[in-house]
């Protein structure tokens, strides 16, 4: 016998896809943590965006994060995120669409471009919770950042203190690295 669905229970799924949609998150991701059908989940992405979703694979690598700018966006993510963690007792999915608010609120003061998607955030704490993924402190700056877990990280140096050439230093990249080497925040 199915127990009956609750209104309240149904309710909350729907805000929380409702969420996720709103921060552009992937249908898989929407399918993955709520428990609305993938019809309701069709209808109500249409609903909110006007479209359907897009198509295709989600990202599937932890190579993407390792990057210089990815990895210093999700090193930013994923430091908001592990606080939140720490210091609440809210569910792990909405641990994720909190701490991605907040760096889109830090990234936007900054007048950065946005470089992760709710979805790779998502996938990013998945790599987390699977052991593929750690953070180990920068021992110029000592911020934490994303590494792999096998990555031997004795002497790690950042992005921001060791700007790879390719990274194209921009004016704007040079004001970041030159205000972080003064303020050196520890994220």
């Amino acid at each position: 016998m199915k127990k009956p669905k609750s209104v309240l229970g149904e309710a909350d799924q729907i805000r929380l896809a409702t969420d996720l949609i709103k921060l552009d998150a992937r249908l898989q991701v929407l399918e993955s943590e709520t428990t609305l059908s993938r019809e309701r989940l069709l209808k109500l992405y249409k609903e909110i965006k006007g479209k359907s979703p897009p198509k295709g694979m989600l990202p599937f690598s932890t190579d993407w994060f390792m990057t210089w700018q990815p990895n210093i966006h999700s090193s930013l993510f994923m430091n908001i995120y592990q606080n939140l963690i720490k210091t609440t007792e809210i569910e792990e999915i909405e641990a994720i669409i909190h701490a991605y608010r907040l760096y889109l609120e830090q990234i936007n003061s900054l007048k950065m471009p946005e470089v992760l998607s709710i979805t790779r955030a998502w996938r990013l704490v998945k790599f987390f919770d699977a052991g593929m993924l750690t953070t180990t402190g920068c021992k110029q700056c000592h911020g934490h950042f994303v590494v792999h877990s096998y990555e031997l990280v004795d002497n790690y140096v950042c992005g921001l203190c060791h700007m790879p050439s390719r990274a194209g230093k921009t004016r704007r990249e040079e004001e970041l690295r030159t205000e972080h080497e003064h303020h050196a925040p520890v994220i």
